[in-house]
């Protein structure tokens, strides 16, 4: 298959999920050509290499990511609300792509900035802003809840590196273990984190992070 419109878009998709499931070293130009349905021809008619790929897909990733993002962190949302609703729409995400992969795959940006934290720093370089890119979500969800009166917090963005730190922790651990059970509590035990008690949330705030749950379903991750 030729350059058509699309190729260069397929073979996006095909370095993001060949990578998110096996790892940034094991997949290779040719592996991703074939996954995309495109001559390797057309490969370098758009990249220079497979670390620009990599790093374009994942930017590219992030901006679908993040349109998801801006809608559960919406200013309109009550504040412990987004945070509990994120981590909720992080287990509906890694469910969905454990039925799409076959397997546990964690978080992409944590899993191929910690395979490759001491070379290809064009990779890493995008993995660690769109870690940041999470902390800041975090932190303003954090600064509004601490105004209203909902927590009581001395240091908002070291809670909010907490946060990221848990997230990520758990994320890594489900992808090692190949199992889910590492994010089965994720909402509840991060909101620990901040003094939270889940268990004291009305009624109506627990059935609305719960069905902000399955926003992650039908997209294209």
């Amino acid at each position: 298959m030729g350059r058509t419109s699309n190729s260069k878009e397929r073979m996006l998709i095909a370095a993001r999920d060949l990578i998110w499931k096996q790892g940034y070293c094991s997949v290779t130009i040719d592996a991703i050509c074939q996954e995309a349905g495109v001559r390797k021809g057309s490969f370098y008619y758009f990249f220079d290499s497979k670390p620009e790929l990599a790093a374009a897909a994942f930017k590219a990733l992030w901006e679908e990511l993040k349109a998801q993002l801006d809608e559960i962190f919406s200013a309109g949302v009550p504040p412990l609300e987004r945070l509990r609703a994120y981590f909720r729409f992080v287990l509906a995400m890694q469910v969905s792509l454990e039925q799409k992969y076959g397997r546990v795959v964690g978080c992409p940006f944590g899993s191929v900035g910690s395979e490759l934290s001491q070379r290809e720093e064009l990779v890493c370089k995008n993995a660690r802003a769109n870690l940041g890119s999470y902390r800041k979500y975090f932190e303003i969800a954090l600064r509004d809840a601490t105004a209203e009166g909902s927590v009581n917090l001395k240091n908002i963005p070291s809670a909010a590196q907490r946060l990221s730190a848990y997230m990520e922790g758990c994320l890594l651990q489900a992808r090692v273990q190949n199992s889910l059970n590492p994010l089965r509590d994720l909402a509840s035990s991060a909101l620990e984190l901040i003094g939270v008690r889940t268990d004291s949330m009305p009624l109506t705030k627990r059935a609305f992070v719960a069905g902000n749950s399955n926003a992650f379903v039908g997209s294209r991750f």
